[in-house]
């Protein structure tokens, strides 16, 4: 199963994942403070993971047990460098309590994609603690803080660049009525038996990643999931079963489907540009620089509100962002619509123009 490449200088040494380890001392804290960068100052051992902190970067490895969720074992092993780190704490339980890591907004993919969307066994920055092991997670909590102190880390700042890696490629979602792969390049939607006939008329999506603007994705929850790209350009707003550039999810496997996508929104999200590069913004700039979302059309061709900083990041293309191949492919699109009647023809009317207006 592919894993998560850790950053540059991550520590080499794999610590065991499965909550075991030889001798007395399993899961006790270790300090040394005239170790060497990749030796641990604090270390936490549990049944779900391991967490480990060597003062620059804080190091998390899943668990191999079969209550594992699929989306930490297919990310694999995290190397957080401090600078991606907001903050850290220790939140108490009735049977056990929980280790929870903030990142700095923008500073990884999987965040940005994921925010607010995960539950706690599937999220990567969180671990369970065994009661008897709240000590240990105190002190490494304790570790990470005065180390965020010492190095000045501004916290409260989103991040200019992705400061961790995506996850690894290819990338494969197969849903309801389609399926999806990634090969880190190029995004390709096949349609199954089951599309709608809007669908089938687009045929099969081929789309570069120079002509995505932003991938969007809904839990699986019972056929109620969707898989979405967001081309450059304006787009009309559809439902996700009529949508030639979305695929919906079937919803019966909702720890899998989760994994699935969710690590296929985070590494296309990596390689598209950051949300806070684009119209003159750059690592340095302020908080209030992010890169517009293209605007939307609703179904009538009207448009709507830019989309906030969670929708992704701007695309490539002319002097205002658009590529005129990009724009000549959505008139192709929009003429699909019409032709399977999802568009009516003064619908269509309205949104070939706001296309044009923008060539």
């Amino acid at each position: 199963m592919p894993s998560r490449a850790p950053a540059d200088g991550a520590p080499g040494r794999h610590a065991p994942a499965g909550g075991h380890r030889n001798g007395p001392d399993r899961g006790e804290r270790r300090h040394r403070g005239g170790a060497c960068h990749n030796e641990p100052m604090a270390e936490l051992i549990q049944r779900d993971g391991t967490w480990d902190f060597d003062g620059e970067r804080l190091r998390l490895v899943p668990g191999t047990g079969r209550n594992v969720h699929p989306l930490r074992t297919g990310l694999g092993e995290i190397a957080v460098p401090l600078e991606a780190i907001a903050g850290i704490s220790l939140e108490p339980g009735r049977r056990r309590a929980r280790l929870r890591l903030r990142l700095r907004e923008g500073a990884d993919p999987l965040d940005h994609t994921c925010s607010g969307r995960l539950a706690d066994d599937a999220t990567p920055y969180a671990l369970a603690v065994e009661s008897e092991r709240t000590g240990t997670a105190e002190y490494l909590v304790d570790e990470v803080r005065t180390a965020l102190l010492l190095e000045r880390i501004p916290v409260d700042e989103p991040a200019g660049r992705w400061l961790l890696p995506g996850p690894s490629v290819p990338r494969v979602v197969s849903g309801g009525d389609g399926k999806v792969t990634f090969d880190g390049r190029v995004l390709r939607i096949e349609w199954g038996w089951a599309c709608e006939e809007s669908k089938k008329s687009a045929g099969t999506r081929v789309l570069p990643l120079r002509d995505v603007a932003a991938v969007e994705w809904s839990r699986a929850r019972w056929e109620s999931g969707w898989f979405r790209v967001r081309p450059v350009g304006p787009g009309v707003e559809v439902k996700p079963s009529h949508d030639p550039n979305c695929v919906t999810l079937w919803g019966l496997s909702e720890r899998r489907e989760t994994a699935e996508v969710a690590l296929l929104a985070a590494a296309v999200t990596a390689r598209l540009p950051h949300p806070r590069v684009g119209d003159g913004a750059d690592a340095g700039a302020s908080p209030g620089a992010d890169a517009p979302m293209p605007p939307l059309l609703t179904k009538a061709g009207e448009p709507t509100a830019p989309a906030g900083p969670e929708g992704g990041a701007g695309g490539a293309g002319g002097k205002d962002g658009h590529d005129p191949d990009a724009v000549l492919r959505r008139l192709r699109e929009l003429g699909e619509l019409r032709s399977s009647g999802v568009l009516t023809e003064e619908e269509f009317t309205r949104a070939k123009r706001a296309l044009l207006d923008r060539l």
